[in-house]
């Protein structure tokens, strides 16, 4: 994971800058506390719901820019973005299988934040992170180099999360089956 994420702090505007993409920096129990109460507000599946979309078309946009950014392309740019999840404090994300021609990865993640920030809570509680995944391997597949076999559209689901007992949370990628 070296080296550290490069942090730039414009002097004038106090804005934080890594990669040339804005930032903010907040404390873990401040996001979870405001996470769980959006949750509890709007129900799981709803907020679940909004999330997903959200991440995805987030993660797009990163990966484009990082692509960019980095001169990077494919898989590469799907590897960076974990690097970059895991140097900015959501846990440690590593790929276990990857087939961006068939829209499939699994992807583990190690010391979650929001397990982490929720000591004794028990469920799926890293569903947050799913909407990434897919929108990750989509850019992959929509960026492929013309002739590249690429992959259908994808979805991503938390398949299993430390806070079921588990050792660490497993996200798994696939092709998308209903829209």
């Amino acid at each position: 994971m070296q080296p550290q994420l490069p942090i730039d702090v414009d002097p004038d505007t106090g804005v934080w800058t890594t990669d040339a993409l804005p930032m903010l920096y907040v404390p873990r129990h401040f996001f979870t506390n405001n996470h769980v109460a959006v949750e509890e507000a709007l129900g799981h599946d709803a907020y679940a719901e909004i999330l997903y979309k959200a991440g995805h078309k987030s993660a797009y946009f990163w990966c484009d820019k990082e692509a960019k950014q980095h001169g990077l392309a494919g898989m590469a740019v799907f590897e960076h973005y974990l690097n970059r999840l895991s140097q900015r404090g959501w846990g440690l994300f590593r790929i276990i299988e990857a087939d961006p021609a068939s829209s499939h990865a699994r992807i583990e993640l190690r010391h979650s934040s929001f397990v982490l920030a929720q000591p004794g809570k028990a469920g799926k509680l890293c569903y947050m992170f799913a909407g990434w995944f897919a929108g990750a391997m989509d850019w992959v597949n929509d960026t492929a180099p013309e002739g590249a076999r690429r992959g259908p559209p994808s979805q991503s689901q938390e398949a299993r999360c430390a806070a079921e007992g588990h050792e660490h949370c497993v996200f798994e990628v696939s092709p998308l089956t209903s829209i």
